[in-house]
């Protein structure tokens, strides 16, 4: 196989190769490095290049299975991690100038599983000043851009992980989901992901030196950007595997029991007063259309109490972040990203006192209605954004910019203050003003259930086919319109 084939290859079609030794793991790495060059100038998503240290470890995972060792189920897959997680040896800089040097003494679990599985590390990607942004910028290492085109941000905070993975810079790109930062970047560049639920992928970074704030814990989780469906089946099984470091990790299965019958979907088309694009409509009725198909009962049913548990929820955060954070953004921040907190703060007014203690209480009372609507709508498809993907910077253009960006996002974080996984897939190809734009919808899932979710991206990825090979094409050339 030429370099060029091999990088285009899913990591389950990978793992396919390289686990059977027809395809060595530095013949793996080496090309998707070759693709990294080629592509990555264009669009700055990879900010630290691990090349030198990925063949060295590629060559030895080589010369352990050639001297009898079984292969990892990642065995030789090319991934990148986030800038935000530690990785021994390397910054854990954040996208913050004054952290350029914090240096991880150790890696973080899920570094830690990925390496235990045969992945292999090929970069770090870049993400926004305190990974707080749903665009990715910053100081320290710049804008990434989107391969779909300039005039379409990458999505935040995982931005840099989301354009990588899109155009074969790595199989898999590793992530991370406090209100939408896995989502988010998903739906900009058209990949696929899967926000895991509360306590279900262990983390931890070696490097903090005091504990994240119990919103933080609570909403904040790990996991993985792909360019297909089956490839979270493949990698997340790797991803949940246990660690003490983490004492709320969920030791349970990646997948769980079958269900009886045709598995109920609610379906809603509820944007709670935000107009709804009519391209936006158009992937939902084609994800609806391709689950019925696929034999899921589909319903339109209202779940319960989605716009007050996502505000709710994301003013709570924000009055923990005023109270923990806005000290350090004020001072190591830039200009840019203390004003986008100013209107963060009007946006989502923080809680504070014994109201925050209250709104954090009745999170109980949001997840219980959701479980006992869950016991009969084991999954819920709903739009993730109302309207296509935004212009980079929209966040900077004061208060109607953060509404655009956040404001209107209730589904993204009303499942993470749920604690509830939900998968986001592409379900059409808008052909827009701009260009052509990837639209994607949401999947909520039962807890504990992320599998389900990954199965009905699977059925509407099947007929709504994979957002990458444009890009491929797009991007043959190694530029951006």
């Amino acid at each position: 196989m030429t370099q060029d084939e091999i990088w285009r290859l899913s990591a389950t079609g990978l793992t396919a190769l390289t686990r059977t030794g027809e395809l060595s793991a530095e013949e793996a790495v080496s090309a998707s490095l070759a693709r990294m060059n080629t592509v990555n100038p264009a669009l700055n998503a990879v900010v630290e290049d691990l090349s030198a240290e990925a063949l060295e470890r590629a060559r030895a995972l080589d010369t352990a299975r050639a001297a009898g060792a079984a292969p990892g189920p990642l065995h030789g897959v090319p991934v990148t991690i986030k800038i935000n997680v530690d990785q021994q040896g390397h910054a854990t800089s954040n996208g913050v100038t004054a952290l350029k040097d914090l240096i991880a003494p150790g890696d973080a679990p899920v570094v830690e599983n990925l390496q235990k599985a045969g992945a292999v590390v090929i970069g770090r990607t870049n993400t926004p000043e305190f990974s707080f942004r749903a665009d990715t910028d910053n100081p320290l290492f710049g804008r990434t851009h989107n391969p779909w085109g300039r005039h379409i941000s990458p999505g935040g905070s995982s931005g840099g992980a989301g354009a990588a993975v899109m155009v074969g810079i790595g199989a898999l790109a590793h992530g991370n989901d406090i209100g939408g930062s896995l989502r988010f970047p998903a739906a900009a560049n058209g990949a696929v992901t899967v926000k895991p639920g509360l306590g279900r992928v262990p983390a931890w970074n070696p490097s903090q030196t005091a504990e994240r704030g119990l919103l933080a814990q609570l909403m904040s989780v790990q996991g993985l950007i792909t360019r297909c469906a089956e490839d979270l089946h493949l990698s997340m099984p790797a991803l949940i595997a246990p660690d003490p470091r983490d004492p709320f990790h969920v030791p349970m299965p990646w997948y769980g029991e079958a269900l009886d019958g045709p598995i109920k979907v609610a379906f809603t088309k509820n944007t709670h007063g935000y107009e709804l694009h009519p391209e936006v409509e158009a992937a939902l009725d084609f994800a609806r259309d391709a689950l019925s198909d696929a034999g899921y009962s589909v319903e339109e049913v209202e779940p319960p109490h989605v716009f007050e548990a996502g505000r709710a929820g994301y003013r709570a955060l924000m009055g923990e972040i005023y109270a923990l954070m806005k000290a350090d953004v004020d001072a190591a921040g830039s200009q840019t990203v203390r004003d986008i907190f100013a209107v963060y703060f009007q946006e989502f007014p923080p809680f504070a006192g014994d109201e925050l203690l209250q709104v954090m209480a009745g999170r109980t009372h949001y997840a219980r209605q959701w479980s006992l609507f869950m016991e009969d709508y084991p999954l819920v498809l709903s739009p993730f954004l109302p309207q296509p993907f935004f212009r980079p910077d929209r966040d900077t253009e004061g208060a109607a910019g953060v509404h655009e960006v956040l404001g209107c996002a209730v589904y993204s974080y009303a499942m993470n203050f749920l604690g509830l996984p939900a998968a986001s897939v592409p379900a059409r190809l808008a052909q827009l003003p701009d260009g052509p734009q990837p639209i994607n919808v949401q999947i909520a899932a039962r807890r504990w259930r992320e599998d389900l979710a990954v199965d009905a991206s699977a059925a509407i990825e099947a007929r709504a086919g994979r957002m990458c090979l444009p890009l491929w094409e797009k991007m043959q050339a190694g530029g951006t319109s």
